[in-house]
């Protein structure tokens, strides 16, 4: 009782928003299936943003730890996209040295992340430094070589990420579709492909449904942001969300797709807008 009475006070403490009811989702479609990206909502403790997630008909919380992945279970979702020691943005696959740093990761990681039905785990490409695309593009296949098979065996996907080096990411390598394709088409596993990232190639390509449609089979998972600025998914923003969404799922693409903005607003009504917009 004292622990219901705890959450209570807790979630009435939050930011303003009227809770769906706690004895069922709100119904959702089902072409596509929505996530949250965990660190834009840190100031939310976890077990409370996986509630509030199930109930407004969120299929999964993304970019947990490994000491988190089992959390979302507790609320009937997954994490969606984990982390597992896979590189940092700036520096990871395209460099030769970090490959038995990132393996060994994989190997501590991915059976975790397989035990606790994690489909999916980040890495990146890192920055040029100099470096030349191809030997990059070289470089990230051969590391992505060296850990297929961990991911295959354990039916978990490792996800390249596409970012742009406009506005957040200056100097990254993997920012724009072709080359990652160029890299994940060369490695050729099923448990290899791209995060896309709407935000970000949009600043970069634009182009959006027919690229995602164009390349869909190299498509792992997906990350959505108000263009500019990485906010909400609204009118001031310069992606057709629904449109994108529709586009995804015209595609028959079965994997999540994850909230990434920053909340400006109230963050609980503006994930909920988010998801109600996307739910095409």
């Amino acid at each position: 009782m004292l622990k219901t009475a705890v959450s209570g006070v807790t979630m009435a403490s939050m930011p303003s928003m009227s809770w769906p009811s706690q004895n069922s989702a709100i119904p959702r479609k089902g072409q596509i299936k929505q996530s949250v990206s965990r660190w834009c909502y840190q100031k939310i403790p976890l077990d409370e943003l996986c509630a509030y997630a199930a109930q407004i008909g969120l299929k999964g919380v993304d970019l947990l730890k490994p000491d988190e992945y089992e959390v979302p279970a507790r609320h009937g979702l997954v994490c969606s996209m984990g982390y597992a020691d896979g590189g940092e943005i700036a520096s990871a696959m395209n460099r030769v040295e970090n490959h038995a740093n990132i393996e060994e990761g994989f190997r501590k990681y991915i059976p975790l992340a397989a035990k606790a039905g994690v489909p999916n785990v980040i890495t990146f490409s890192g920055n040029r430094a100099g470096m030349s695309d191809e030997e990059g593009a070289k470089n990230t296949i051969a590391g992505l070589n060296r850990v297929k098979k961990i991911a295959e065996d354990h039916g978990v996907t490792i996800c390249l990420e596409l970012l742009n080096s406009k506005v957040d990411h200056k100097d990254y390598m993997c920012d724009h579709t072709a080359w990652g394709v160029q890299v994940v088409r060369a490695v050729n596993s099923p448990r290899v492909k791209l995060l896309y990232d709407i935000y970000h190639m949009q600043i970069m390509e634009g182009d959006l449904v027919r690229t995602i449609q164009q390349n869909i089979q190299w498509l792992g998972h997906f990350h959505t942001g108000g263009v500019p600025g990485r906010h909400e998914l609204d009118g001031t923003q310069e992606v057709q969300w629904d449109g994108v969404m529709r586009g995804i799922a015209a595609a028959s693409f079965q994997g999540y797709v994850a909230h990434e903005f920053v909340p400006a607003r109230d963050p609980l009504s503006s994930l909920r807008q988010a998801v109600d917009l996307c739910d095409v």
